[in-house]
């Protein structure tokens, strides 16, 4: 945490006493997530027909994804690999253009799995967005 954001915690003009302090135990506790909204995959700018790169946003719960799965056309499934933050993506294993309708299988953190059927269509197109009509319960 930056300085400025550590002495933005502060009573009035104790900042730089805060921020002087050292080492500081910090308690925190994750708490459940509720969107009011569907999950949204956002296909990665550098995607291209061998290359499939998504970030994942708004899933209810505990927010955590253990694992990501792609099923292609045809019922191929794939495990993605997590390649940062909230974005998977899978390379295309035998040279092959990888084959849309996607739909993508999310486990999360406890273990509850949730399937979004077809939501990467097959026109898609890197950068753009697509919202599921699934999401896990809050």
């Amino acid at each position: 945490m930056s300085g400025t954001a550590f002495g933005a915690m502060a009573n009035n003009e104790l900042d730089d006493r805060l921020r002087n302090v050292g080492i500081v135990d910090i308690q925190y506790r994750k708490v459940s997530c509720k969107y009011g909204t569907n999950v949204v995959f956002k296909v990665d700018a550098a995607s291209n027909p061998y290359y499939f790169a998504v970030l994942i946003e708004y899933e209810n719960g505990d927010g955590d994804l253990k694992d990501v799965h792609i099923m292609e056309q045809g019922d191929r499934l794939s495990a993605m690999d997590h390649s940062w933050g909230a974005t998977w993506s899978i390379n295309s294993k035998d040279g092959k253009p990888l084959r849309p309708p996607f739909s993508i299988w999310l486990t999360s953190g406890s273990g509850h799995e949730l399937v979004a059927e077809d939501v990467i269509p097959s026109g898609w197109q890197p950068g753009s967005t697509y919202i599921s009509s699934v999401n896990y319960a809050a």
